[in-house]
């Protein structure tokens, strides 16, 4: 085989391969999509919201009336 086509035929599986995982890859993360969606609703469901913490009003003139 000549050294340019074994070249041309070097390059087309390398990109081909590319593509190939690129596509596996796709198409896992488009199957583990829903388990995940599932896996983070359970996830947010169990934790209970905090309460925000109560500020006192302050002004400047209660800071320097304490200072």
């Amino acid at each position: 085989m000549p050294p340019f086509i074994e070249l041309i035929v070097i390059i087309v599986v390398m990109i081909s391969a590319f593509f190939l995982v690129f596509l596996g890859m796709f198409l896992l993360a488009l199957f583990l999509a829903p388990i995940e969606r599932g896996i983070t609703k359970l996830m947010f469901s169990k934790v209970s919201p905090t309460a925000p913490i109560p500020q006192k009003e302050s002004s400047f003139k209660d800071f320097s009336r304490k200072h």
